[in-house]
């Protein structure tokens, strides 16, 4: 509400402005009003954007704990250390963001990659965080595991979810 009505004060000036310039013979009051104009055509787009944002559903996970999941998939070796890089991408930012992370399984491949990696966050906004992330992703380098210098594209995949409520649950035979 108050990024919609700062939006109604600055468009009601606009609007006022660009009419009266048109009349205006004092050349200082004119240059005023000129900067008014111009500084509210960029500041307008600018909150139209941000009620954009503001007006879209929230999604209900998004306070929630996660679980991030991180897979080495195409190209073996390769993908397994790209997926471990990726993983430790992953750690460092959580934990300079503040939350808390716990290693729940880890499984590795003989190039001492990972074949997988399951992590829980905890924090505030750790869905929301990270949510984006969760899909296919892939590299292209001359793997540490390359001898003749060829390029290979190695694929990781990631699936972050949202931790789990608490549920009782009756089992009837």
């Amino acid at each position: 509400v108050e990024l919609y009505k700062e939006y109604k004060v600055i468009y009601a000036n606009y609007e006022e402005a660009k009419t009266l310039v048109t009349d205006e013979k004092d050349p200082e009051m004119l240059e005023l009003m000129k900067g008014e104009i111009t500084i509210a055509e960029s500041k307008i787009p600018e909150l139209e954007e941000e009620l954009k944002i503001a007006l879209l559903p929230k999604d209900p996970n998004d306070e929630k704990n996660i679980i991030l999941e991180v897979r080495a998939w195409a190209w073996g070796d390769e993908a397994g250390l790209f997926a471990h890089e990726l993983a430790e991408a992953y750690k460092v930012f959580a934990k300079k963001e503040g939350y808390s992370l716990e290693v729940l399984s880890e499984s590795w491949n003989d190039a001492w990659g990972y074949k997988e990696g399951i992590f829980k966050i905890d924090g505030l906004w750790a869905y929301s965080r990270f949510k984006y992330e969760s899909g296919v992703h892939r590299v292209q380098r001359i793997p540490e595991t390359e001898k003749n210098g060829r390029v290979h594209t190695s694929t990781v995949t990631v699936a972050v979810m949202p931790e789990a409520e608490d549920v009782d649950i009756e089992i009837r035979e």
